[in-house]
């Protein structure tokens, strides 16, 4: 593909996160994608042969750059809890710029449920990753069980992601991110005794 080619498909998907974002994808177009691309309609279709596609498309898309974005936020730091603190603050920051991920990955369960699991697995394998890495330097429990820590920090950034980000277009204030780090922190350290 030229380079100018690759800049069409990408406004394409760019504007289909506006698009699938606002209207959801039932009530979203095709007509509506290439116009706020800036492209002609039949120009969609040398790059992708329906809607759906460009939807499926959209989500590797969001999940590249949201891992992308995390790691290069977290870079060279080598202490967990450091990496929690950057990650989750990330987080929120890309939740806010990218608001149309929370409308596209719930209703990719609902339109291509292989996709939607292959986004939330592919998040936790690398979350479970980076928990795994720390316990075995240390910086965690060794009785933690990384595959129930990372389903329920995913769980928790979810949710805060929607209801901030989403609900009240915003972020978390620096008391509630510090309470839910304290949270995390509390929870990754854990120990069988302290039940």
């Amino acid at each position: 593909m030229t380079k100018r080619g690759q800049a069409t498909r990408r406004s394409l998907v760019k504007a289909a996160e506006e698009v699938f974002g606002e209207f959801s994808y039932e009530r979203a177009s095709v007509s509506e994608i290439t116009r706020r691309a800036g492209v002609a309609q039949g120009t969609f279709y040398v790059y992708f042969p329906d809607k759906k596609s460009v939807f499926i498309e959209l989500v590797h898309h969001l999940n590249e750059i949201l891992r992308r974005t995390i790691a290069t936020a977290i870079g060279d730091a080598t202490d967990r809890m450091e990496m929690e603190s950057i990650g989750l603050r990330t987080f929120f920051e890309f939740i806010h710029e990218h608001t149309a991920l929370y409308q596209v990955m719930r209703e990719a369960q609902f339109v291509d449920p292989e996709t939607y699991a292959w986004h939330y697995e592919t998040l936790a394998k690398g979350y479970e990753e980076g928990l795994k890495a720390a316990m075995a330097s240390g910086q965690l429990s060794s009785e933690l069980d990384s595959e129930s820590a990372v389903d329920a920090l995913l769980g928790m950034t979810e949710f805060v992601g929607w209801k901030y980000g989403v609900e009240r277009g915003g972020t978390p204030t620096e008391q509630q991110f510090e309470h839910m780090l304290g949270f995390i922190s509390r929870g990754l350290m854990y120990q069988a005794e302290d039940l």
